[in-house]
């Protein structure tokens, strides 16, 4: 691992909250060898003593991913895409069990809820549950497109084994290295090994915490407006274009150009700013403007009709600027009808969603460049097992009668290499522990694609078995390719598009298809890098893999369970706000509105829209852009390197392009005020501060802002009903 490419990784990985306990940094260190990172970072030791097995663990982890399933999918209807913190859960887990240590009896008829002291395991066992619950899954994206768009409500039961399968298909793939939760496990050592000490710290998450929970009625409910304040604004109230470029408080409103947010929701959407390293930032804040000046650009010219359109959405429209009605165009069966499209003519996207579109674009295509050109040989050592002389090897020491048919009875014994100094430490420890076997993960994948096969025809997907499988099997190859890109950078990217494109051309005129498709492609890789870093999180925090295996199970089933009726709910109480425009500032439909007009443009209309000669070929065109993009860079530094081009990532400069054109923009200059405070000011002229609290006190800020907002989306907002103003008129969606 080169220095260059872990600090890339390092800067822009989300939930990365590096914390100081004792006065001991935990800071970036340049390293050249993974072997340096992963010991000089984390603790090697083990104790073997300690039990995940408790009924705390399994108490916390089943709320925790019941609390965090739910707000993943009130998350995913909010105007602005928003995470759950990984790291707050780490904190919280930990609050938490060790207040079931202090205040339960450990003696008498109870003692089994309090065995023993709240350890480092019970911890990474909560953690891992929770992770793998607080992810909204994308099937609630196909089902709620299913009910919005299509007027079709499936049965319960295929609903949940749709959830089932998808978000469990791309479970038995391999992991590696992922250098974003170094910071996350270095908390846990620093934790378990100086308790006392870190407690008293911890009185300044709990001040914080409390302080960031109560304000955050304010913006969220009683004083909605704090969501954005924009002087322009209120000079012009009535002027469109200052709209469009100082407005952002409501989704799809406009730019957010120097509009200050006072919702910590929204500042941290992206990411925590006292999170992100100063270099970072400057290059985000240099990206924003270039995606502001692209947008105002294409919409002034009119470029692709675009003042026909609302200024930012993610619905289709006639030439007229109407909202697009897909059913008009589709037949019994769902797909497309050449006679009713003649009729209604093809549709259009706003100018703004395809900037987007061919900024992702050219950022998943300079990906794989970029990678070949700086990460050559950190890749050919990921790809390794695949050479045609391993391959040859294994083949021929396959035997039939040395498969364990019964993987239940698998005792997953490892060997214990003996001298061997190139092992990984860490890894070397769990040896000493029974093995959550590759058959486990075989028959989790093998149940899970015939449950798929099922639904994709009882629920009338009409996607055909061979496209089922074309999806899979290119969500193999993308695991594998870009899980490289996860360990060795810490950077997910997003093959959304691509396979829509794929499905679009593959199954024409059947934009239902496209759906399921990119469900059973697009989910599996993002949900098995996601459920592989838990992975890693068990093995450095020395957690036996089965107990990790099972958390991750139990996690992933809960969360789905729970997305599923929490999106009936918002569904249920908020469809005329889910099918605007714009939305309010606390409900929007923009994520289902884009995987729905992706799903009728691609898989209805690929060839008459993104074709060569047609009114979007430049979507599709920008994937061989992309690849050309890392190159100059690439050539700059080999030749003058003191320029020091290695410091740009080209993928996320390219993607950075299209941030803007959806949700909430009013955090915008408020998210850099803060990043640059706490990076700049308080790092450089009260360094012992910022390294004892500074991310403590932004997990404490992203933590409150959770809870508040988990319940008052339950108390107030409606996501179990009917919703309740502060004051009688007071509209949720006025903005200064």
């Amino acid at each position: 691992m080169s220095p260059h490419m872990y600090s890339q990784g390092s800067d822009i990985h989300h939930d990365s909250y590096p914390i100081s306990i004792n006065s001991v940094p935990i800071i970036r260190v340049v390293l050249n060898s993974e072997r340096g990172l992963i010991t000089h970072v984390i603790s090697v030791d083990d104790d073997p003593s300690l039990n995940p097995w408790t009924f705390r663990a399994f108490f916390l982890g089943l709320g925790l991913s019941a609390f965090g399933g739910s707000l993943a999918e009130i998350y995913y209807f909010k105007p602005q895409t928003v995470w759950v913190s990984l790291m707050f859960l780490a904190i919280v887990s930990y609050i938490l069990g060790f207040a079931m240590e202090m205040f339960i009896p450990r003696h008498g008829p109870f003692h089994y809820l309090n065995p023993h002291p709240f350890n480092k395991k019970e911890n990474a066992f909560i953690i891992i549950m929770a992770s793998a619950a607080s992810n909204s899954a994308l099937a609630t994206e196909v089902l709620a497109v299913q009910r919005l768009y299509y007027n079709i409500t499936p049965n319960a039961a295929a609903s949940i084994f749709l959830l089932f399968s998808s978000q469990l298909l791309g479970y038995g793939i391999g992991g590696m290295l992922y250098p974003g939760i170094l910071p996350l496990i270095s908390m846990f050592d620093a934790f378990f090994r100086n308790g006392q000490t870190a407690r008293r710290r911890l009185k300044v998450f709990y001040l914080v915490f409390g302080a960031i929970f109560i304000w955050e009625l304010f913006p969220e409910w009683i004083f909605p407006l704090l969501t954005g304040v924009s002087v322009f604004c209120l000079a012009a109230p009535n002027n469109a274009t200052v709209s469009r470029v100082f407005g952002g408080s409501n989704g799809n409103e406009g730019l957010g150009l120097l509009s200050i947010c006072f919702d910590w929701q929204y500042i941290s959407a992206y990411s925590n700013p006292m999170a992100i390293p100063m270099k970072s930032q400057l290059s985000m804040f240099i990206k924003n403007i270039l995606c502001m000046v692209v947008c105002v650009s294409v919409y002034y010219n009119n470029i692709w009709e675009s003042k026909n359109f609302p200024f930012f959405s993610q619905l289709l429209f006639y030439q007229n600027g109407t909202v697009y009605d897909q059913l008009l165009i589709l037949n019994s069966s769902y797909k497309v009808d050449p006679i009713l499209l003649a009729q209604q003519g093809l549709p259009y996207y706003a100018g703004s969603w395809v900037v987007y579109l061919i900024a992702t674009n050219l950022g998943l295509a300079a990906t794989f460049t970029h990678l070949l050109l700086w990460n050559c040989d950190d890749l050919r050592a990921a790809w390794s097992w695949m050479s045609p002389s391993n391959l040859r090897t294994k083949w021929r020491e396959f035997r039939w009668n040395n498969v364990h048919w019964k993987f239940w009875n698998d005792d997953g014994i490892r060997e214990q290499p003996q001298g061997n100094e190139d092992i990984d430490p860490h890894y070397a420890q769990m040896l000493k522990y029974p093995d959550a076997p590759n058959s486990w993960y075989y028959a989790t994948f093998v149940v899970s694609l015939v449950v798929a096969l099922v639904v994709i025809y009882k629920s009338d997907s009409t996607l055909p078995w061979w496209g089922f499988v074309i999806s899979v099997f290119l969500a193999i190859i993308s695991i594998l390719f870009l899980g490289a890109l996860s360990a060795i950078t810490g950077i997910s990217i997003s093959i959304q598009t691509f396979v829509q494109m794929i499905a679009g051309y593959l199954h024409p005129g059947k934009p239902m298809a496209n759906m399921y498709f990119v469900l059973y492609s697009y989910n599996t890789v993002s949900q098995a890098i996601l459920l592989l870093r838990d992975l890693k999180i068990g093995q450095y925090a020395k957690l036996p893999p089965r107990a990790a295996f099972t958390a991750q199970i139990i996690g992933t089933l809960l969360g789905a369970v729970l997305n599923y009726f929490m999106m009936n709910s918002i569904i249920d109480g908020h469809r005329d706000i889910l099918l605007s425009v714009q939305g309010t500032n606390i409900w929007s439909g923009q994520q289902p509105q884009q995987y729905n007009s992706q799903a009728i443009a691609w898989g209805g209309l690929s060839h008459e829209l993104f074709s060569a000669g047609m009114r979007y070929q430049w979507v599709p065109w920008s994937y061989l852009v992309g690849l050309v993009v890392p190159v100059p860079f690439w050539l700059i530094h080999r030749y003058w390197p003191e320029l020091c081009a290695n410091h740009l990532y080209t993928p996320i400069a390219c993607a950075a392009i299209g941030w803007l054109c959806v949700g909430i923009n009013s955090s915008v200059a408020s998210f850099f005020m803060i990043g640059f405070i706490s990076q700049l000011w308080i790092r450089t002229r009260y360094p012992r501060w910022f390294q004892k609290y500074n991310y403590l006190v932004g997990a404490a800020l992203d933590g409150g802002t959770q809870v508040m907002v988990f319940i008052l989306s339950f108390a107030v907002q409606g996501a179990a009903g009917t919703s309740h103003l502060f004051l009688v008129g007071c509209q949720p969606g006025w903005k200064l």
